[in-house]
C-alpha cells in the first residue's frame, strides 16, 4: 500500500493572500507558545469561504475568512460561525476546538476565525491516495458518516445554549421563500429562471418534521476521518450554515450532492465525493437507514429531494455571481452555469415523476 496521504492544502490562489504579518501578531497576544514563522497554504475545496492552514511548529491551526467581494447580509458571518461551533462542541464532539475570533476588519480586512487542524483524511472525488477499502468496509463508512448526522440532529437544543441559534418553526417556508428570493436576485441572463420549480416547491411545503441542530451542508468532504480506521469520523468540518431546522431538510441537502454509481455521465463528472465507490448506500437507501434510526416516515420525499437540488443550483449561482461580475478569479466557477441548467432539468424530472 502506498503512504496514506492526510487531507493537504496548496499554494494559496492569486488575489486570496493572507497578509500573514498581521494575522501572526494578533494570534500570538491570544495563543501562547506559538514557536516559529507559519507556512501557510490554502485549501482548495471550499467554494464559499476561504479556508487557511497555518502550520507553526507548534501549533497546527486553520483559519476561516469571507471572500473578497458582493455577500449576502446573512452569509459568511464568521462570528456566528465559531459562536456555534463553540457552544455544539460539547454536545457534539465532531466539531473542531475554537480558538480565537477577531472582528476587527482592520487586521486583514475583514473578520476572521481561528481553530484546530483536526489531522486526519477528508475523502474528495476519490479517497486519499493510500486508502484502500473493500465493499464492506466502504459501507460502514458510509453508515458511520450517516450516524453522525443522525446524532446532530438529536442534540438537545436547550443543553447546548442554541436555542438562540434560529427561528424554530416555519423553517420549511423560510426556505422555500429565501431560496427563491436569492435565486431571483443573482440570477444571470445565462442560466433558467426556475420559475415553475419554484411554485411547485411553494405549493408542496410540508410542516417540519421537527426543530433540531442542522448543519445545512452535511457531506462526506467536510467529514475527517481517522487515519487508522477511516470508517471512524474524527470531524464534522464547515458549520457556516448550521441553524435551527427540519432535519428533513437537512437530509435533502445531504442527498443533493449524493452522487451514486448509476448516475448519468453529467452527474459522475460533478461528483466531489466519493459517494460512487462499490459499499456506498443508494439515496434511496440512505434515506431507508435515516428513518431507521430516528423513527421517522417521510411520505413526500419528493420535495426534499427538489429542495435539496434547488438550494444547491442556488448556492452554485450565487458563486457563479461573484465569478461572472469578477469578483472572483477562480477558474473553477467558470462553468458553473451548465450545472445550474442541469440541476433544473434534474428538479423538473423529479417533480414530473411525483404528479
Amino acid at each position: 500500500m502506498n503512504e496514506t496521504v492526510i487531507d493537504t492544502a496548496g499554494d494559496v490562489r492569486d488575489g486570496e493572500e493572507l497578509d500573514i504579518a498581521a494575522v501572526d501578531q494578533w494570534l500570538r497576544a491570544r495563543v501562547d507558545g506559538l514557536q516559529g514563522a507559519p507556512e501557510v497554504t490554502q485549501y482548495s475545496g471550499g467554494a464559499s469561504n476561504w479556508t487557511y492552514r497555518l502550520a507553526y511548529r507548534s501549533h497546527d491551526l486553520i483559519l476561516r475568512r469571507p471572500p473578497a467581494g458582493t455577500k449576502a447580509a446573512s452569509a459568511h458571518d464568521m462570528g456566528r460561525e465559531y459562536r456555534v461551533q463553540s457552544r455544539l462542541r460539547p454536545a457534539f464532539p465532531y466539531v473542531p476546538e475554537m480558538i480565537a475570533y477577531c472582528d476587527d476588519d482592520a487586521v486583514i480586512g475583514s473578520e476572521f476565525y481561528v481553530m484546530e487542524r483536526l489531522r486526519g483524511l477528508i475523502p474528495r472525488a476519490g479517497m486519499p491516495r493510500g486508502v484502500h477499502l473493500d465493499e464492506a468496509t466502504t459501507r460502514a463508512l458510509c453508515l458511520s458518516v450517516i450516524d453522525k448526522l443522525v446524532a446532530l440532529h438529536a442534540v438537545d437544543v436547550d443543553a447546548a445554549g442554541l436555542r438562540d441559534l434560529g427561528k424554530g418553526a416555519g423553517y420549511v417556508r423560510r426556505q422555500i421563500e429565501g431560496w427563491t428570493e436569492r435565486y431571483a436576485r443573482a440570477r444571470t441572463w445565462n442560466v433558467p429562471r426556475f420559475t415553475d420549480v419554484t411554485r411547485w416547491l411553494a405549493a408542496h411545503m410540508p410542516e417540519d418534521a421537527a426543530t433540531c441542530v442542522i448543519h445545512n451542508d452535511f457531506r462526506l468532504d467536510n467529514c475527517v476521518l481517522d487515519p487508522e480506521d477511516p470508517t471512524r469520523v474524527l470531524g464534522v468540518l464547515d458549520w457556516e450554515m448550521a441553524t435551527l431546522g427540519c432535519p428533513l431538510m437537512d437530509l435533502g441537502t445531504t442527498l443533493a450532492y449524493w452522487i451514486q454509481a448509476d448516475d448519468d455521465p453529467l452527474a459522475r463528472a460533478t461528483r466531489r465525493q466519493p459517494t460512487h465507490l462499490p459499499g456506498m448506500l443508494t439515496r434511496d437507501e440512505v434515506v431507508d437507514y435515516y428513518c431507521l434510526r430516528t423513527g421517522r416516515t417521510i411520505d413526500n420525499w419528493a420535495f426534499y429531494e427538489v429542495y435539496g437540488l434547488f438550494r444547491l443550483a442556488v448556492i452554485a449561482q450565487q458563486i457563479y455571481y461573484r465569478y461572472h461580475h469578477k469578483q472572483t478569479r477562480n477558474p473553477a466557477f467558470r462553468n458553473l452555469w451548465v450545472i445550474i441548467h442541469y440541476l433544473y432539468w434534474r428538479c423538473r424530472g423529479i417533480i414530473r415523476r411525483a404528479r
